[in-house]
């Protein structure tokens, strides 16, 4: 017997690592639906984009799996689970739990006229939204800001900096595209935070890969 029915399903491997993270199942009333089914259906449904009343009915209701979602979103359960895969990951490549390095950076995506709060990128020539990440040296996402395309890089940065620099009070050196200003903004938040800057090659044609940059590249790929 197969032990996944979706290839979006976790491996029993995978369900093994993840199950001691999860919140204990409440013992009152009703034997709720197992967590297991609920991690596979957001699964799902992050990886084929459907809605959520689209949800196959092997998943059970989709109000049940919704509301699972939304109450741990509430509660930081994805955010303690995203944090200690990576710690794990981390030191399964040899590397510290806590980051001292980091790449930031910005990407303009496309988005349907319906998808909240948007602008317009005139450089990319793009309708959408802008999304801002950093990441550590292995391209694990740290932290991440959604913005409408037409906010400035710069912003967008100092956005999501001024929300994410208290968590990672080791980071010692952070690589970004910004320009002198920007390096001293970081500096007024976290004074022994080195910035360096990674400019892009102006007069290159066609693709080039780009020192540290082409990690996070690799991460919004």
């Amino acid at each position: 017997m197969n032990e996944t029915l979706y290839s979006s399903d976790l491996t029993n491997a995978q369900w093994k690592m993840l199950e001691p993270m999860l919140p204990a199942r409440s013992q009152r009333g009703r034997p709720p639906t197992a967590h297991r089914q609920v991690i596979d259906a957001i699964f799902y449904t992050l990886r084929t984009g459907c809605q959520w009343r689209l949800l196959p009915k092997d998943f059970g209701p989709w109000e049940t799996i919704y509301g699972r979602f939304r109450k741990w979103k509430i509660a930081g359960v994805w955010t303690a689970l995203h944090d200690r895969l990576r710690a794990q990951a981390r030191a399964a490549a040899g590397k510290r739990s806590r980051p001292t390095a980091a790449i930031l950076d910005s990407q303009t995506v496309r988005s349907a006229d319906h998808a909240g709060h948007t602008g317009y990128d005139a450089a990319k020539k793009t309708k959408g939204r802008k999304r801002h990440l950093l990441v550590d040296t292995l391209g694990l996402i740290l932290g991440i800001a959604v913005t409408p395309a037409n906010t400035p890089e710069r912003a967008g940065a100092q956005l999501l900096l001024a929300r994410v620099l208290c968590w990672f009070t080791w980071l010692r050196l952070l690589w970004v595209d910004g320009g002198p200003e920007f390096a001293r903004w970081v500096r007024t938040h976290r004074p022994k935070l080195v910035v360096e800057v990674v400019a892009r090659l102006s007069q290159t044609k066609g693709f080039k890969i780009l020192r540290r940059r082409w990690i996070v590249e690799r991460t919004f790929g």
